[in-house]
């Protein structure tokens, strides 16, 4: 029989798409209101992945990645992809997004997207809220799944996300958690 263990604070994530500058900057000002400051952030590029955004956010879009000093619970993630959708609600202009906010977290192991969309690959969490194994770690580096989003194994962000993993292990070896 295995022991159960309780998990370790996890490096809460955040992936910010969007069309409207001003826009961005008040929904990131709201996570820092709620999650702490900005720990790391790559800079924005142009998001040209998919079209799946289009239709609704329009064709220019932009994003980057953040993380925060703030460590939460695994479990808190559920919470954080709801109030992540709220503030999405809040800067939407006639129904349609101008900031579309993508949460997760990385621990040791992975990096985990919270999203409203079930797939077969995909775990419920409660709530709605569906988590998402983006990648994770093996032979030394984090390691693309076949549904992994293009943008997150882009060399410049892959790098972001690996970096971000050897931060959250210093912060984990201090014991802190």
């Amino acid at each position: 029989m295995g022991r159960i263990k309780l998990p370790q604070k996890v490096l809460l994530i955040s992936a910010f798409c969007y069309n409207n500058e001003a826009d961005v900057n008040n929904s990131l000002t709201e996570m820092i209101e709620l999650y702490g400051p900005v720990k790391s952030r790559i800079k924005p590029f142009a998001f040209t992945h998919t079209q799946y955004y289009c239709d609704e956010m329009g064709e220019n879009l932009f994003k980057f990645y953040c993380t925060f000093e703030q460590h939460i619970e695994p479990m808190e993630i559920v919470d954080i992809k709801l109030q992540t959708n709220d503030i999405e609600e809040k800067y939407s202009k006639e129904g349609k997004r101008n900031v579309n906010i993508d949460p997760g977290y990385i621990e040791v192991p992975k990096l985990v997207l919270a999203t409203t969309k079930n797939y077969g690959h995909r775990i419920y969490l409660g709530k709605g809220i569906y988590g998402d194994v983006q990648l994770y770690w093996s032979r030394g580096t984090f390691q693309a799944n076949p549904w992994t989003y293009p943008d997150y194994t882009e060399p410049q962000n892959f790098d972001f996300f690996v970096n971000a993993r050897k931060e959250y292990f210093k912060f984990i070896q201090k014991g802190v958690n």
